[in-house]
């Protein structure tokens, strides 16, 4: 018992983590951008001030209340920090203020990808008896992800402010891609903080929009058990794939699953098995659940 209150404790931390220093980016950090927008005109200045705490109070909103779409807007928001330092540093902004913005925020960006900050918020919009296991990122799928927010987050926080400063031609253009992004872009990430492992009294289940047509429900009867998978499996990937120790669901009868749409199949691809992989962020957790649950494991 005393281990599985250590490992709650751990997750719940690592929120609080991401929470605190979150308060301490706008405490501290905010003289970088006041610093930043000095001298310039009063649109800059008010458009610097709105764009800095509507993000920030996204964030702060999603890190109070823990869900999956909160982990989305956590996750696609915060990460806007990392273009408003640099912004400061070409604005001017002394290097203490600087650091006072960079230091906090990069904490609290890397507390808010750990897996325990997922794990925490996946599950807190389970239902009944459930065990919700985030997946890893697809390694092709996931740097396409960073590759479109990288591209997309300079348009969203330099396009309101060359509107500001009256370059209107440069500033319009990218603030249509930024608002644009924010409605096609985001539903799309938000696939990703849906990826997940789900242990359920009847079976499993393998809850990822990203790789699979459909969810995949493996019932208890049909269950061989799991293992972390050997380097010489056969079982079929459905990790992405993804970097990283997999597990090995076997089943004792064949199980059907489609993988998701593509232009090369355009009506998803079925496949029959007896074996799967799949990628939790913290496979030996999902082996200790699975165990709990009474899932044999190999």
């Amino acid at each position: 018992m005393a281990s599985v209150d250590t490992t709650t404790l751990i997750r719940r931390s690592a929120a609080w983590v991401a929470r605190v220093t979150w308060i301490v980016v706008a405490v501290f950090g905010g003289a970088a951008l006041q610093g930043a927008v000095d001298g310039r005109s009063d649109a800059v200045r008010w458009t610097t001030g709105v764009g800095g705490w509507a993000p920030w109070g996204a964030v702060m909103f999603a890190l109070a209340i823990p869900s999956v779409r909160s982990l989305t807007i956590a996750r696609v928001l915060a990460p806007l920090a990392l273009p408003v330092t640099i912004g400061a540093v070409l604005g001017g902004a002394e290097a203490i203020e600087v650091a006072a913005l960079a230091i906090p925020a990069s904490i609290a960006l890397f507390a808010i990808f750990s897996a325990d900050v997922g794990r925490q918020f996946v599950q807190a919009s389970s239902y009944g008896d459930e065990e919700r296991l985030p997946l890893r990122f697809p390694v092709a799928a996931g740097t396409a992800a960073i590759v479109t927010w990288a591209l997309w987050a300079p348009s969203i926080v330099f396009g309101p402010l060359l509107l500001a400063a009256k370059s209107y031609v440069v500033g319009g253009v990218l603030s249509v891609i930024g608002v644009a992004g924010l409605g096609l872009l985001i539903p799309r990430w938000h696939r990703f903080s849906r990826r997940w492992l789900v242990l359920v009294p009847a079976g499993l289940v393998v809850h990822d929009p990203v790789v699979l047509a459909d969810t995949l429900m493996v019932r208890s009867d049909q269950l061989g058990g799991m293992r972390l998978a050997p380097v010489d499996t056969e079982a079929a990937d459905l990790t992405g794939p993804a970097s990283g120790y997999a597990i090995e669901v076997q089943a004792l009868e064949t199980v059907t699953t489609v993988f998701a749409f593509t232009p090369q199949d355009p009506g998803g691809k079925a496949i029959h098995m007896t074996g799967f992989l799949i990628s939790p962020s913290r496979p030996g957790e999902a082996l200790a659940t699975a165990a709990a649950r009474g899932i044999r494991l190999l």
